[in-house]
């Protein structure tokens, strides 16, 4: 079986940082490789939508890597990245506007994205809500 490491990134005061009670330094270097990425993720979805004038309500980005060993080991390597976007926009107009900074990072404008693309396949998947009021 193999070994998991996980990290959560939350978009609080134009900053990206770890939920409420977790420490950076508490991470270790593996968990603090996937911390970085996600938080390179996030600047880079925030520098594009930010040229739209737009800013997300909510924004959490979930890094998820898979190690070749059973327990976390010095010489652990990863197999496979899995990101998960968790977005909430102001307005369902700026769904895809998003959407579209989220897949421009990740194909190809977020430098942390594209080293860890070299080491293992990475995926991810993009969860947006709204609650704005549609108008019928």
């Amino acid at each position: 079986m193999n070994n998991k490491q996980k990290v959560t990134v939350e978009l609080r005061n134009g900053k990206f940082r770890l939920p409420s009670g977790c420490k950076l330094d508490e991470l270790n270097p593996k968990a603090l490789l996937l911390c970085a990425t996600a938080q390179c993720a996030g600047y880079t979805v925030m520098g594009i939508l930010s040229k739209e004038h737009i800013t997300p309500k909510r924004l959490e980005i979930c890094i998820e890597g898979t190690l070749d060993t059973p327990k976390l080991q010095a010489e652990s390597r990863f197999l496979g990245f899995s990101v998960a976007y968790n977005v909430e926009c102001r307005t369902i107009s700026d769904q895809r506007a998003v959407s579209d900074a989220i897949n421009a990072a990740q194909d190809s404008l977020c430098g942390l994205i594209a080293l860890l693309k070299c080491a293992a396949p990475i995926s991810h998947e993009i969860y947006i809500v709204s609650n704005e009021t549609v108008k019928v």
